[in-house]
């Protein structure tokens, strides 16, 4: 009878061992995903843009540079809602691992094929369009990335430490701008850019495409050997796994989740790219007048900020309530957080160390619900839509504030151009707050029951 109990208490050790194991091997996975689809999305915003005109023709005019450029980024995130909804499916029919392995091999092999490509000069302005056409379908399997990682961490995550999870994930976020930022000034340093000819503009942007593919090639390794299949999604009954993911999401409870989810983040995404693609041009270079050392210097110190800030703000959700969260950092950035950045754009001779005191404290309030996101919207959805409805709850949005720029311009004609920011900024801060008052709070929801 001992003897019974003894081996009952090792295979019980041995089982919650390996449970942990697969717990730890899920979050790094997902960290890692986040990690790797930032690296790769912001390759061509950091690394490509200085020497766009590589796949150009020659003598365009600005207006034209402008939209040419603005392309190479627009279509991956166009891509990326397609493809959270393709593999949010395959995630939810197939399993969270599979849906991760084929996107990161995916995303890999595209972006090996753009570090690859010719310019203007071997394919004429065959050269751009190939360019473009990678990068949407880049867009596909990168928003396809997290689809599957992200609901994956979160299910094997304690109900306790699913904050702190949610915040860790997000966190990878700035890290990889930090990292794709340093390694780009090493390619300067190493590889001088002046001209057409010169060992940047022929080669040196290729390596950093390099390492994103090859940082993906070792995570689809990962997840192939070290990551275990979710236990809450093999829980679903064999017929609830038959279903279409897309249907079950148009109608009824889940359909009213989503609705909520994407108005709540169609704010926190307006709100976003405010701080993340408006402030380091249309504030700090254009407005301020750094130097590029100066803005460099000042949005690694945010985002390395930022990166701590992610997971305090995980911390915080889960102690006070994810909805509870929303409800008091929304106001917070439609009063504190404009008033920052009305300072920033109107306030005469700042010191350098005032403005980079100024954007840590505003990119800190501004993206602070980002480290409560990934939790909430997964918290959201029951299992057998879960993975569908993150992606498109986490992608979708970000189409309508994709297009602030042209709110910007339409609401210059009713105020000074400067003010537009603030005023979305505002809105944003807004539309999230009734987004997540429409919604129940999360922090207790079971997913063995929900």
């Amino acid at each position: 009878m001992v003897s019974i109990s003894a081996n009952t208490a090792v295979a019980d050790d041995v089982h919650a061992h390996s449970h942990e194991e697969k717990r730890k091997n899920a979050i790094k996975g997902a960290f890692f995903s986040e990690y790797i689809d930032m690296f790769d999305i912001y390759l061509p915003v950091v690394v490509l843009s200085p020497v766009l005109f590589y796949f150009q023709p020659p003598n365009l005019s600005t207006a034209t540079e402008t939209i040419l450029a603005s392309l190479v980024f627009i279509t991956t995130l166009l891509g990326r809602p397609l493809g959270a909804l393709l593999f949010g499916i395959v995630a939810d029919k197939l399993g969270r691992r599979k849906a991760s392995i084929y996107s990161v091999s995916g995303f890999g092999v595209v972006t090996l094929l753009i570090a690859l490509l010719p310019g203007y000069q071997t394919l004429g302005v065959g050269a751009y369009i190939l360019l473009v056409v990678l990068r949407f379908i880049d867009g596909i399997f990168l928003g396809g990335g997290y689809t599957g990682a992200m609901p994956l961490a979160i299910e094997y995550s304690k109900k306790e430490k699913r904050g702190f999870v949610g915040g860790l994930i997000i966190a990878g976020f700035p890290a990889a701008y930090v990292s794709i930022n340093l390694v780009t000034m090493l390619m300067f340093a190493l590889f001088p850019l002046s001209g057409m000819d010169s060992p940047y503009a022929q080669w040196g942007w290729r390596i950093p495409f390099v390492i994103g593919a090859l940082m993906a090639a070792g995570l689809a390794l990962y997840y192939v050997y070290k990551v275990s299949e979710s236990e809450v999604w093999q829980s679903e009954s064999g017929e609830i796994r038959q279903k279409v993911p897309l249907h079950d999401l148009l109608k009824g409870k889940s359909a009213r989740n989503l609705l909520q989810v994407l108005i709540m983040m169609s704010g926190f995404w307006l709100t976003q790219n405010i701080i993340t693609i408006f402030l380091p041009t249309g504030v700090l270079l254009h407005t301020l007048h750094l130097s590029g050392f100066e803005m460099t210097a000042t949005l690694i110190i945010s985002y390395s900020v930022l990166f701590f800030s992610y997971i305090g703000s995980g911390l915080l959700g889960q102690k006070i309530g994810r909805r509870r969260f929303f409800v008091i950092v929304g106001p917070l950035i439609a009063t504190l957080g404009a008033a920052i950045l009305w300072a920033l754009l109107h306030v005469p001779n700042l010191s350098l160390p005032t403005i980079m005191l100024l954007v840590c404290l505003l990119a800190v309030l501004v993206t602070s619900p980002w480290g409560v996101i990934v939790t909430y919207i997964n918290e959201r959805f029951v299992t057998d839509v879960r993975a569908t409805g993150f992606g498109l709850g986490f992608s979708l949005s970000v189409i309508l504030p994709s297009f602030y720029a042209f709110y910007m311009e339409w609401l210059s004609a009713l105020m000074p151009f400067n003010l537009t920011a603030v005023v979305l900024l505002v809105l944003g801060g807004l539309i999230g707050t009734v987004g997540a008052l429409m919604g129940p709070e999360t922090k207790d929801v079971d997913f063995s029951t929900h």
